[in-house]
């Protein structure tokens, strides 16, 4: 049996889709934090299946956790201080997002200036629809 340790102070994100920490510990900027993170991939979930889970030890306040909301707005955030739950953040879609999707438009300006961020807005909240900010092409949409 796997066994990972309680946090003193950190952040538990929970109910991560089977297979996406990864993606999520990118988009984070994980790799850069300087206490311990916990990649928990494939367990078994009661409500989901299988789940995934991330455990961070450290200072969370530096990470635009809002950006989960684009992954999955059912990610359950857990702010952990003194072993203990204190706050359980809910998420939504993000009203814009940088650098977590390119614009498919080859004439697009974002393309072909390489020190461009990647910015789009989200234009329709039903169908998760984000548009490019530069050109309005549809950039990602779960349609």
């Amino acid at each position: 049996m796997l066994s990972i340790t309680g946090l003193h102070k950190g952040i538990v994100l929970d109910h991560i889709k089977a297979g996406r920490a990864l993606a999520i510990y990118n988009a984070l900027g994980l790799n850069k934090v300087n206490g311990q993170v916990a990649v928990i991939m494939n367990v078994e979930s009661q409500k989901m299946g299988r789940k995934d889970i991330i455990k961070m030890e450290g200072n969370y306040e530096d990470l635009d956790l809002d950006v989960l909301g684009f992954f999955d707005h059912h990610i359950t955030v857990n702010i952990v201080d003194h072993n203990e739950i204190i706050e359980k953040k809910t998420l939504s879609l993000p009203r814009n997002i940088t650098g977590m999707i390119r614009c498919k438009n080859p004439r697009c300006i974002s393309g072909i200036e390489q020190e461009l961020p990647q910015r789009f807005m989200l234009t329709d909240p039903n169908k998760k629809v984000y548009r490019c900010i530069y050109c309005e092409e549809i950039a990602y949409s779960e349609e």
